[in-house]
Parts: structure tokens; C-alpha cells; sequence
């Protein structure tokens, strides 16, 4: 098994985790989204903090990083959560989701000009089918995007391009530890924190189920995932795993069909078909 495959299935680790994102999140939906980014941040900088002491790393030396690590890894991890929030809480929560799942498609462009690769059509095809098969899992009847909300549709955008930057950007900064991203955490839990405090009013979890929610989503999809991917964008094949990124959604709607019941429809079946499809269009590509 070579380097860049073993960091590809951590990449892909990452994918399967944030597919539990929208479950864990949906469990404490009545906590504040800047309060319970805040929570779950503090809780990955915590798990990658206890990672540390338990291999003997040198935390002091992760942390000092130049300021343009710093610069480009809270640009990501922050700038992206800020955005994603605002868009929620200016457009529907369907349109903006539509909207912000761009960030697949964009690292498999942006991944093949800054590598230099030649432009493959089937990988192209492949991540523009899986494309369409997430909107028709989001999309419902009727949905239409509204001028009233063009912010929260920019906003949306804002975010999608901020993370396949992000994302690109990092695979160029190979001398700057995964690990590095626990510090990423803890700065991005204070200023949401900070967001937290002026923009909204604070709401504890009532049961054990949404504390341990809680703690899953900061040590999962926040934590762990964060630094699997940042070394899957390093040493694994990009233009793969932007592809493969559009199983999150999949994986969430299985998921949550479980979890809230909902009705499995053709539309579900099919938008399931055309991700895969997808995928598999993608990884025949890359492979080759």
C-alpha cells in the first residue's frame, strides 16, 4: 500500500465522518449554531490535544507556525463555518446546502490547474453527475432561489469557494504537520465563541444524548476528520477525493432516513445512483 493511497483512505475517513455531521447536528439543533461551533471546536482541540500527549508531541513546536499558516488554516476552518452559518441563517436552509456543496466540484478543478494535470472529461462528468445527485437529494418541490435572499446565497458561495481553497491551498504546505490543525480548533472555538457572545443567546443541551452529541460531532467530523483530511490533501490524490467528498451528503440522507424517518422516494434512489455513479466514474479516472 503506497503513501498517497494510505493518505487517500484518510482522506476518505474524513468524508464518512462529516456524513455524521448533519445527525449529530440535527440532535442539538436548538443550540445556537455559533455556540455549538464553539462547543464542538473547543471538544476536536481537546481530542487532538490528548493525541498529542499520548505521542509524545511537542505542542509548543506545532504551534509555532508562520503566519501564513496560521492565516491560511483559520481562513479554512473558521472562514468557512462563519460563512456557512450566515448563509443558514439568511437563506434556506435547502437553497444555501444546494449552493455550498460547489466545494467538491471546485477542488477537482482547482486541484487539476494547480497541479498542472490535464483536464480529464470523465473526471469532470463524474463530479458534475455526483453533483446533480446531491441537489436532487437536497432539492424539493418547489424550492426556488429568491433575490430576498441573495446574501445568504453569497454567503453560501463564499464558503464553498473558502473550502476547496483552503483545501488545495494546504496539499501545497507538506512541511507543516496534519496535527497542526488541533491548533487550528482551539483558535476557531474562540472566535466563535466571540461570534457567539454578540450575535446570540446561549441554550445548553437538556439530556445526555445531546451532551454526548456534542462531544461525538467536536471529536469526529471536527477533530479527527479535520486532521485526516488535511493529510489526505497533502499526500493523497486530490481531484479523488473531491470527487468522492459528494458521499457525504449520501451517506447523511441514509442516515437520516434512519435516524428521522424519512421516506425513501424515487428521487432519493436516483440522486443516490447518480453520487455513486460518480464516484465511480472519478476513481476509474484517477486510477488510471
Amino acid at each position: 500500500m503506497n503513501t498517497q493511497f494510505r493518505a487517500t483512505l484518510c482522506g476518505f475517513a474524513a468524508i464518512l465522518l462529516w456524513g455524521c455531521l448533519a445527525f449529530l447536528t440535527d440532535i442539538n439543533r436548538q443550540i445556537p449554531p455559533f455556540q455549538l461551533m464553539a462547543m464542538s471546536f473547543a471538544t476536536g482541540f481537546a481530542v487532538i490535544a490528548l493525541k498529542w500527549k499520548l505521542t509524545g508531541q511537542n505542542a509548543i513546536a506545532l504551534f509555532k507556525q508562520p503566519s501564513a499558516t496560521w492565516a491560511l488554516t483559520l481562513f479554512g476552518l473558521f472562514g468557512y463555518h462563519f460563512f456557512y452559518f450566515m448563509a443558514l441563517r439568511t437563506a434556506p436552509v435547502l437553497q444555501a446546502g444546494l449552493i455550498a456543496y460547489l466545494w467538491p466540484l471546485f477542488i477537482v478543478l482547482l486541484a487539476t490547474r494547480l497541479h498542472n494535470s490535464p483536464v480529464k472529461p470523465l473526471l469532470i462528468a463524474g463530479s458534475v453527475l455526483s453533483l446533480a445527485g446531491c441537489w436532487l437529494l437536497i432539492y424539493r418541490t418547489g424550492m426556488q432561489l429568491s433575490t430576498q435572499h441573495i446574501w445568504g446565497y453569497v454567503f453560501a458561495i463564499a464558503c464553498a469557494l473558502i473550502w476547496s481553497l483552503y483545501s488545495v491551498l494546504s496539499s501545497k504546505r507538506t512541511q507543516v504537520p496534519s496535527d497542526f490543525i488541533g491548533w487550528g480548533c482551539g483558535v476557531t472555538a474562540l472566535l466563535a465563541l466571540v461570534c457567539h457572545i454578540a450575535l446570540e443567546q446561549t441554550l445548553w443541551p437538556l439530556s445526555s444524548s445531546q451532551w454526548l452529541g456534542i462531544l461525538l460531532l467536536g471529536a469526529g467530523p471536527v477533530g479527527i476528520a479535520f486532521v485526516a483530511w488535511d493529510h489526505g490533501m497533502k499526500k493523497g490524490n486530490l481531484p479523488l477525493l473531491g470527487s468522492l467528498s459528494y458521499l457525504a451528503p449520501l451517506l447523511s440522507t441514509l442516515i437520516l432516513i434512519v435516524w428521522a424517518d424519512v421516506q425513501v422516494t424515487g428521487q432519493l434512489l436516483l440522486g443516490g445512483l447518480m453520487i455513486l455513479g460518480g464516484a465511480i466514474m472519478a476513481a476509474t479516472t484517477t486510477n488510471k
